[in-house]
């Protein structure tokens, strides 16, 4: 899912007695130039993630890493990270999860991450 309009789309689900919206999903880019490949046995779909902010990364201002438990398994990819990367420099809590794991030689193909949002 993505935005559409800058609004989160209303799929909604309740965890712990919180709702989470889903922000949108995405493959993981630069998942083949980081920690992704000596991880994925490792790598189950609902682990959750880390997104971390880079607003001082020198190839895109908006950049969001995308860590597994310390580990950078790459970023949100340029086109898809405007919505998420205003969310976090706002303090918005947001939350991520591997959604889907494909073994396949193309690494677009290889992480599917979900990003929820705590409304």
């Amino acid at each position: 899912m993505a935005l559409a309009g800058g609004l989160a789309l209303p799929a909604a689900h309740a965890r712990t007695g919180e709702t989470w919206k889903i922000v949108q999903t995405f493959p993981v880019a630069g998942f083949q130039y980081h920690s992704g490949e000596a991880l994925w046995p490792q790598l189950a779909a609902g682990q959750p993630l880390t997104l971390m902010r880079e607003a001082e990364n020198p190839y895109d201002p908006r950049a969001v890493r995308v860590d597994w438990q310390g580990y950078k398994l790459g970023y949100i990819p340029r086109l898809d990270n405007a919505a998420v990367a205003q969310l976090l420099d706002r303090g918005e809590t947001l939350g991520a999860a591997i959604a889907k794991l494909e073994d396949s030689s193309n690494p677009w193909d290889r992480i599917e991450v979900e990003v929820r949002w705590r409304v």
